[in-house]
Formats: structure tokens, C-alpha cells, sequence
């Protein structure tokens, strides 16, 4: 049974209800002085913690996505991401599956729109990774049939899983609501991990000899995408948008890349790369590339790019609010990037707080993108 299955969930609480149960029953019978009582109740105390730990720990996965498969939470997932595509008539992007908006209430896409499986391959970095698209309802209509649309790539935090985005966060379902009141245009949206060369978490960095992340954003993925797709392809056509691991990234990719993201935002956000055991040595010595990936250095010391920025964060319940508060205060002082935010009353590093900020994201990602 996989990690984020029901069945496997269903059992650990089964299991752990069980044990409680026994425990209470035996209770009595153990209740002595000898070892092998004491052992016994010990056990049983034990056993039951583990269970429910288990439990809980499994129904938290499911709900935010912290872990796709039993390998991926053990570090032993073995697809690196990083291939060279040999076929002859391989293109960048391929669709390998399609189906229906979740919560859509028709079936076929001129109505409801579709969600198509990715898979997409980079030409200039070699870093292959799947992807989900949604694609609005009006892109299937025949009066939209010379239409290009906007576009937004929206990354999930570490380790995270592409299908949180489309079952989780309801990025499609809210974007469809969000049209039909009227409230944003219709837009396609990319749906992927940052992580592109599990399990390693590369923060968005064309590392040294290793993956060139911030380059397949940047450039491989706009022009597969646009290849396959009617996107817009002049700037002011993408806008990228991510949360935790992904906010940073989305916020990094529109500060370096203007002419390509004319909008980024980022979702408890934070904004300077950290070097830990997940990402490894990310910079290899080289402090011109650590600075850059600095937001506070580049803001500072770079000129202003011509982009737009948001970020978001609560007064209580998000280690980055006053981080936030200064990065809106450094942004400002450029006189050029353009920076608004979300700042929530309360509101923890979790899918429920993401969940009350992407409708005003949408919204506003929507604003600053066209389409012809």
C-alpha cells in the first residue's frame, strides 16, 4: 500500500484504535510487580504511541503533501530527473495522461476545462521532470480558437508533490470560480515541483556541475510550453507563483528574469537560500553565485528589474512576518519592482493557510498578465 493511500491511512488507525483498546482490556492482568508485567505494560504503551504517531503522521501527509511514496520520505528515491532525451522525434514536452477539473460539473473541457500529465525535457539543461496543466474551458471553444493565453508556472514548497497543487491547494478549481465571477481572465496554469532532481532540494540555483534549476525555469520550461501551447509568448505573457520552497523560488525567478516572469509571487516565502543537509553544497565556493541567490544582496546591489512582486504572510503563526515586512520596505526603496502583499491575522505554514491566499493571488497574478 502506498504512503498516501486510504487504505494504508485505514489501517493505521484501525491498528492503533485496536491496540488501545487491548491495552485497556489487558490492563488489569498486567498489573503486578514482575518484569515481565512491567514489560508487558511498557510494551503496550509503546506500541499504542507508535500506532498513533503513525497515524497522525500519515493523515498530516496526506493532507499537505510532504511526501509522494515510502521512498521518498526514506531518501530512496532513485529517479534523479536528470536525462538526456534520445529518441528521434522526442519533443521537450509530451502529454502522457488528460482529465477532468476536480469539482468541474462537466465532464467534457469546452465546459468544464482539462488537466493534462506532462512530462517535459530540457533542451538546454537536460533536466526532465512531470508537470500537470490546467487549461481553461475557453481554451477549447472555437471563439478562443486564435486566442494565446497567459500563463503561470505554480511550484509547491519542499519536498512537496505536483498533485497537492491540483487536489490540495485547488489551484484549477478556483481559477474556473474565479472566471465565472469575473474576478480574473482565463489563464493556463504549469503545475510542478521545484524539485526537480529528487530528492535533492536544488532552491532554484544553477548549481556547479550539478542541476541547472534556475535556468530550466527560466528558459527551458516558458519555451517548451509555449511550443505545445497557445501561451503568450511577448512579456507580460508569465507569471509565477509558489509557496514556502516555491515563493522563493517564484520570487528569485521574476527578480532574475523580468523579461520572462513579469510577475512573481511568493506564498510564506522566505529570501535567501539555505544550505542544509537537503540541498547540499548548492554553491561550490562561489560567492557570486551565493549572493545572487540572495534577494536581500541582489535588491541591494543589482539594478531594479521591471517586475512585479508578492508576497504574503500572518501576524501570527508564520516565522516570516517581520522578514516579510522588511522585504516590502527593500522593495519600495527600488523605486522601480512593484510589490504588493497578503498579510493574514493568523495563519500557520500549512495548505489551509495557502488555501485563503490564492484566490487574491490569482486574482492579482491575473492583473498583471495579458493575452490576446
Amino acid at each position: 500500500m502506498g504512503l498516501t493511500s486510504d487504505k494504508m491511512l485505514a489501517l493505521a488507525v484501525l491498528a492503533a484504535v485496536g491496540l488501545f483498546v487491548g491495552t485497556v482490556w489487558l490492563w488489569p492482568r498486567l498489573a503486578r510487580r514482575g518484569w515481565r508485567a512491567v514489560g508487558g505494560r511498557v510494551g503496550l504503551l509503546l506500541s499504542t504511541q507508535l500506532l498513533l504517531f503513525m497515524a497522525v503522521g500519515l493523515a498530516a501527509n496526506q493532507a499537505f503533501g510532504f511526501y509522494a511514496s515510502w521512498a521518498d520520505l526514506f531518501g530512496q528515491e532513485k529517479d534523479q530527473g536528470v536525462v538526456v532525451d534520445h529518441t528521434p522525434d522526442g519533443g521537450p514536452l509530451k502529454v502522457v495522461d488528460t482529465r477532468r477539473v476536480p469539482g468541474a460539473a462537466a465532464s467534457r473541457p469546452q465546459w468544464g476545462g482539462q488537466i493534462q500529465k506532462i512530462a517535459v525535457v530540457g533542451r538546454r539543461t537536460h533536466i526532465a521532470t512531470p508537470a500537470y496543466v490546467y487549461l481553461p474551458p475557453e481554451y477549447f471553444q472555437p471563439e478562443y480558437r486564435t486566442r494565446t493565453f497567459p500563463a503561470a508556472v505554480v511550484l509547491t514548497g519542499y519536498p512537496g508533490t505536483a498533485e497537492a497543487l491540483v487536489d490540495k491547494l485547488d489551484y484549477p478549481r478556483t481559477a474556473a470560480r474565479l472566471v465565472e465571477e469575473g474576478r480574473m481572465r482565463p489563464m493556463i496554469l504549469v503545475m510542478m515541483r521545484p524539485t526537480v532532481a529528487p530528492p535533492r532540494d536544488t532552491e532554484c540555483v544553477d548549481i556547479p556541475g550539478g542541476p541547472q534549476t534556475e535556468t530550466f525555469f527560466a528558459k527551458d520550461l516558458p519555451d517548451a510550453v509555449s511550443g505545445h501551447y497557445r501561451v503568450r509568448g511577448e512579456r507580460g505573457g508569465w507569471g509565477i507563483i509558489g509557496d514556502s520552497t516555491g515563493g522563493y523560488c517564484a520570487l528569485k525567478l521574476a527578480l532574475h528574469h523580468p523579461r520572462v516572469y513579469a510577475a512573481g509571487a511568493g506564498l510564506s516565502a522566505y529570501y535567501n537560500a539555505p544550505v542544509d543537509p537537503t540541498t547540499g553544497d548548492l554553491f561550490q565556493g562561489d560567492e557570486g553565485l551565493r549572493d545572487r541567490a540572495n534577494l536581500w544582496w541582489y535588491l541591494k546591489h543589482m539594478p531594479a528589474p521591471d517586475t512585479s512582486l508578492l508576497v504574503s504572510s500572518s501576524k501570527v503563526g508564520e516565522s516570516n512576518y517581520k522578514a516579510t515586512l522588511k522585504f516590502i520596505e527593500r522593495v519600495k526603496a527600488t523605486k522601480l519592482t512593484r510589490i504588493s502583499s497578503i498579510i493574514l491575522e493568523s495563519g500557520g505554514h500549512n495548505f489551509n493557510t495557502w488555501r485563503r491566499e490564492i484566490p487574491g493571488t490569482l486574482e492579482w497574478m491575473s492583473g498583471r498578465l495579458g493575452g490576446r
